[in-house]
């Protein structure tokens, strides 16, 4: 009998449905965000906080940007990271692209999107001190809205973090999401760098 459950756990067939299972699971978890989505309808109502100080944020009366003002009619490269002061955010998501400027440019892309599940001081004083706040537009989804819309939250209370957010990246044109890339893990930085979305638009 025993000999007969080591066999089927290793029969390809089963392999194989095993993997399909995991597929289904990865494709659910993002399927609101998938080529073709129109970013703006997936996230009704929600808006997001441009990085600021706290005095420019009591100025501004503490005004939110609407998803219609970032991508409606434009060119867009947007990525999201787990948070500001992390270790990859820091030393190699961010980097990343501001190291890209140019080609960007020369592909036309209107603005290039950081956003992270922080309030937006935080976000503003890390582009800052990243010295990256000339070169990417950065905003913050304090309260993780915009991510959990898209099915991009994740919980990260293991790193101290809280409910945070899926590595990812994405070119969206004209509010269309033309090309999705997600990190099988936060900590990891295989697929969302500057190079292949460059490659991808």
């Amino acid at each position: 009998m025993a000999m007969s459950i080591l066999k089927l756990r290793n029969s390809p067939a089963l392999r194989s449905a095993a993997s399909s299972a995991r597929i289904g699971v990865l494709s659910r978890a993002f399927s609101k965000l998938s080529e073709g989505t129109d970013i703006t309808s997936a996230a009704p109502g929600v808006s997001l906080q441009k990085a600021r100080s706290w005095d420019e944020g009591v100025s501004s009366k503490f005004s939110t940007t609407p998803l219609s003002d970032i991508f409606k009619g434009k060119k867009v490269v947007i990525f999201g990271l787990p948070g500001a002061y992390t270790g990859v955010c820091s030393q190699q998501h961010v980097p990343s692209y501001k190291s890209h400027m140019d080609k960007f440019k020369a592909k036309g892309i209107d603005s290039i999107i950081c956003v992270s599940v922080n309030d937006p001081y935080t976000i503003n004083g890390w582009a800052e001190k990243i010295g990256a706040k000339d070169a990417i537009e950065f905003y913050g989804d304090f309260d993780g809205k915009f991510h959990k819309s898209l099915g991009l939250d994740k919980d990260l209370s293991a790193a101290l973090l809280g409910p945070r957010s899926e590595r990812w990246s994405a070119y969206v044109e004209d509010g269309k999401v033309k090309a999705v890339n997600v990190e099988e893990a936060p900590s990891d930085f295989k697929v969302t760098g500057a190079e292949v979305i460059l490659g991808q638009i």
